[in-house]
C-alpha cells in the first residue's frame, strides 16, 4: 500500500500515515518539524491534539494558545490585565491557528494545568488568584469552542474542585459545539470538600450534559462518588454506553445490575479494588445479559465463593487481572491458591497477567496459571516487595527465574520482572528464554545482583541472540545504591549496535500504577 502510493504520487498522504503511526512519539514528531515545510504542516496538528495530557515543564502552549485570541476575548484580557498586570502574551504573530488542533480534552488536566500556569506566572498573586484562573480557563475555552469544529472527546473528571462548574457552565451553554463532541467520558473520582452548593449545581451540569449529549461512551465510578451513580437512571444512555469502570465500589451502595440491563450497547466492565461478596453475587446472579467483565484487579479476598460465580458469569471476557498476594497479610493462603486455580479453570482468555507480592506456596500455582492461559498471554509481570528478605518471599525468585522460561510462549509482547536476582538462577532463565522473541523485557534485580555482575549474561544470552527490541534493567533496593542500563553510555551503544534499544525502566515498565490504568482505559 505504502509503495503504491508513492508510485501514485500520493506522498503528503504517505507522510501523514508516517506521522500518524509516530502520534505518541513527541521528541520525534518535534524533529520532524525541522525537514521542510510539508512536514513541518503535517505534524503541528498531530502535535496540538492532546496538549494538555503532554507533560511540558512550563505549559508555553497556553502562552501560544492566546495568541489566537479573537479581539472581543483579548478586550477581556486586556482589562484584567490593566488592573492586575498578571498575563503576558507572546509578542509573536502564530503560524497556525493552534486552537483548532485539539481533539482530546480532560478537565481535571485542564484544571490542573491552567493553575499551574498561572500560579507559575505570577507567584505573589494571592488575594484574586481564584478570580484570574477562572478568566484564563474561560479564555481558552470560548478560543477552543470557537475554533474547533469537531471534538473528538471530552472528558469530565469530577473531583472537589472550584472550577468545574464554571467549565460546565461554558461548555452546556454553546449547544452546537457539544453536539459535534464526538465522544464523552465521565469519570467519578472523589469529592470531599462538603460544598454541597457546587456539589448539587455539577450534578445537574452533569445531568444536562448527559441528556443533551445522548452519546455517553464511557464513565467511572469511585465509591466517594457512589451519589452519582443515581444521575445514570435520569438519562439517556442505553444506546451509547460502551464501557464502565468501577474504583473501590462497594456493591452494597449501587445498582450495578440495573445499569447493566439498560445497556444496549456496553462493551466492557473494569472493576479495580472492588469489594466482591455476596452483594455483587445478588446483582449478577440473575442478569440477563452477560457481565462482560474485561479488568479485575484485586487486593483482598472477602468471599471466595463470590469470586468463583463471578468468574463463572464472567471468564470468557476476562483480559487483565491482577492480584496484590501480600496487601492484607491476613488472607489465607489456602485462598490465595484457590483463587489461581479458579483463574486457571474458568479464564483462558487472559492477555495482562499483574502479579505482586507473592509468597511461597503459591509459586507453582501461578506456574499453572501461566501454562493454562500463555496461548493468549501478551503482557506479564511479576513482582516481589521491597522487603526481599521477608521469609515469606525466600526462594521465590530463585525458583521464578529457574522455571518461568519454559511456560512463556512466542506470543508474549512484554514480560516485566522485579525480584531478588542471583546471577546463577539469572543465567538459567535467559538460556530458557533465548528462542522466545520478547518485544519489552524490563528486569529489576531488586536485592540481588547489580548490573554489572548481570551484564556479561545480557550481553550473550539477549543481546547476541537478538532476542528482545527494547530493553529495561535497574538493580538496587534504594536510592542509594541503584544503579541503571541506561545510564551507561557504551553498554547502550552496543545493544544499539544489535537494534535492541535501552529505555528507561520507569517509563518501560507494563504496569502503571492502578489510578493512571484506570484513567487511560478505553
Amino acid at each position: 500500500m505504502s509503495c503504491s502510493k508513492l508510485f501514485l504520487g500520493d506522498l503528503p498522504e504517505l507522510i501523514y500515515d508516517i506521522l500518524t503511526f509516530l502520534r505518541n512519539d513527541i521528541i520525534t514528531l518535534h524533529s520532524c518539524i525541522l525537514v521542510n515545510k510539508l512536514w513541518c504542516r503535517l505534524a503541528i496538528p498531530l502535535l496540538w491534539e492532546d496538549p494538555f495530557s503532554t507533560p511540558f515543564l512550563d505549559y508555553i502552549f497556553i502562552d501560544i494558545y492566546f495568541n489566537n485570541l479573537d479581539d472581543d476575548l483579548r478586550t477581556k484580557l486586556d482589562k484584567y490585565n490593566r488592573y492586575k498586570k498578571k498575563v503576558n502574551l507572546l509578542p509573536s504573530n502564530p503560524l497556525f491557528n493552534y486552537p483548532s488542533f485539539i481533539k482530546y480534552l480532560k478537565t481535571s488536566q485542564f484544571i490542573y494545568i491552567t493553575e499551574y500556569w498561572f500560579r507559575n506566572r505570577n507567584p505573589k498573586i494571592l488575594h484574586s488568584r481564584l478570580k484570574g484562573i477562572k478568566l484564563i480557563q474561560m479564555l481558552l475555552i470560548e478560543t477552543f469552542i470557537r475554533n474547533v469544529k469537531n471534538l473528538h472527546t471530552l472528558e469530565i473528571v469530577v473531583f472537589s474542585n472550584p472550577y468545574l462548574n464554571n467549565i460546565l457552565e461554558i461548555i452546556l451553554h454553546n449547544i452546537d459545539f457539544f453536539h459535534n463532541i464526538k465522544n464523552l467520558k465521565l469519570s467519578f473520582l472523589a469529592w470531599k470538600d462538603g460544598t454541597v452548593i457546587i456539589e448539587t449545581l455539577c450534578k445537574n451540569r452533569i445531568l444536562q450534559a448527559i441528556n443533551t449529549h445522548r452519546n455517553l461512551k464511557k464513565i467511572i465510578f469511585n465509591q466517594e462518588c457512589s451519589s452519582y451513580f443515581k444521575l445514570l437512571f435520569l438519562s439517556n444512555y442505553s444506546n451509547t454506553l460502551n464501557i464502565i469502570v468501577l474504583l473501590n465500589v462497594n456493591f452494597d451502595s449501587i445498582n450495578l445490575s440495573k445499569l447493566i440491563e439498560q445497556a444496549n450497547v456496553l462493551e466492557s466492565i473494569h472493576m479495580i479494588n472492588c469489594s466482591i461478596n455476596t452483594s455483587l453475587d445478588k446483582q449478577i446472579a440473575n442478569l440477563s445479559k452477560p457481565f462482560k467483565l474485561k479488568s479485575l484487579y484485586m487486593e483482598d479476598i472477602l468471599n471466595i465463593n463470590s469470586l468463583q460465580l463471578l468468574f463463572q458469569k464472567s471468564g470468557d471476557y476476562l483480559e487483565n487481572f491482577g492480584y496484590n498476594f501480600s496487601y492484607f497479610c491476613y488472607d489465607d493462603l489456602s485462598l490465595k491458591q484457590q483463587l489461581l486455580e479458579l483463574v486457571a479453570k474458568y479464564c483462558k482468555n487472559i492477555k495482562l497477567l499483574d502479579l505482586l507480592e507473592f509468597q511461597n506456596g503459591v509459586t507453582y500455582p501461578i506456574f499453572n496459571l501461566i501454562e493454562n492461559i500463555k496461548q493468549n498471554l501478551k503482557y506479564l509481570n511479576i513482582g516481589l516487595p521491597a522487603k526481599v528478605n521477608d521469609i515469606r518471599f525466600d526462594g521465590c525468585s530463585s525458583i521464578i527465574l529457574q522455571n518461568l522460561g519454559k511456560s512463556l510462549s512466542s506470543k508474549l509482547e512484554h514480560l516485566d520482572l522485579c525480584l531478588n536476582i542471583k546471577v546463577r538462577d539469572f543465567e538459567e532463565f535467559l538460556k530458557s528464554i533465548q528462542n522466545t522473541f520478547i518485544k519489552k523485557l524490563s528486569i529489576y534485580s531488586r536485592g540481588g545482583d547489580n548490573i554489572l555482575v548481570l551484564l556479561p549474561y545480557l550481553r550473550h544470552y539477549i543481546m547476541k541472540k537478538k532476542c528482545v527490541k527494547y530493553l529495561a534493567v535497574i538493580s538496587g533496593e534504594s536510592s542509594y545504591n541503584r544503579m541503571d542500563l541506561l545510564y551507561l553510555k557504551d553498554e547502550v551503544e552496543e545493544f544499539e549496535l544489535y537494534n535492541i534499544e535501552v529505555q528507561n525502566y520507569c517509563s518501560n515498565k507494563m504496569v502503571e500504577a492502578r489510578g493512571n490504568f484506570v484513567l487511560k482505559i478505553d
